[in-house]
């Protein structure tokens, strides 16, 4: 099965369906970490927060930055704001559909059938 691309909507989702991944992109909602301080309190290897940062770097969720010899992380606010608006849009698409069937059911049954 081959993966959505990074840049796509599926890709973004794809890329916080891990757990993990969900989990270190919170922990840096709150503040910048380096690698390293994310696996002192993650129950995971520096290896593997890594091999998750890269993805979550690959799809414009988290952004790198170099701070003395150490590289920190940073949520990206800006592609997390775009995500949101639509995840929202999709939601609010939903809504007005559900209305309509509801609106729909509610005229059929008042017809006295």
């Amino acid at each position: 099965m081959t993966q959505p691309p990074a840049t796509t909507l599926p890709g973004l989702c794809a890329a916080l369906g891990d757990p993990m991944r969900w989990e270190i992109l919170t922990r840096l909602g709150e503040g910048p970490l380096s690698a390293s301080a994310l696996a002192r309190v993650l129950p995971v290897s520096r290896q593997a927060i890594g091999k998750h940062l890269d993805v979550l770097r690959e799809v414009g969720l988290v952004a790198p930055e170099q701070r003395g010899r150490e590289v920190v992380y940073l949520a990206a606010g800006a592609r997390l704001g775009a995500l949101a608006r639509e995840l929202d849009r999709i939601g609010r698409s939903w809504e007005t559909r559900l209305l309509r069937i509801k609106d729909l059911a509610e005229r059929t049954d008042g017809d006295g059938e």
